[in-house]
């Protein structure tokens, strides 16, 4: 995307000029998040696969954002997300 931009080649006495406009393919799943069970006290990972490395991900429990923090581990390296829930309660569902 970077490279779109407006290039030009001179010759002196006259110059030609083109436009590039890079299209970025869509973000997409290449896996969605899959439905998880554990028991109560468990940890579950939940993890999903993105079409394009780097993305940057938003956890989510309903309309809450998660954080980073001793219940949520966010992890992401390469296409690949994932969120680990430790100590899972009722709540968590």
């Amino acid at each position: 995307k970077s490279d779109s931009d407006t290039y030009s080649c001179d010759i002196g006495d006259a110059q030609s000029r083109a436009k590039l406009v890079v299209q970025e393919p869509p973000l997409l799943f290449k896996q969605e998040l899959r439905n998880e069970e554990a028991k109560e006290g468990k940890q579950v990972r939940l993890t999903c696969e993105l079409s394009k490395p780097g993305t940057p991900v938003k956890w989510m429990k309903g309309g809450t954002v998660l954080c980073a923090s001793e219940k949520y581990e966010l992890r992401q390296q390469g296409t690949v997300a994932e969120l680990i829930i430790r100590d899972v309660k009722a709540a968590d569902a």
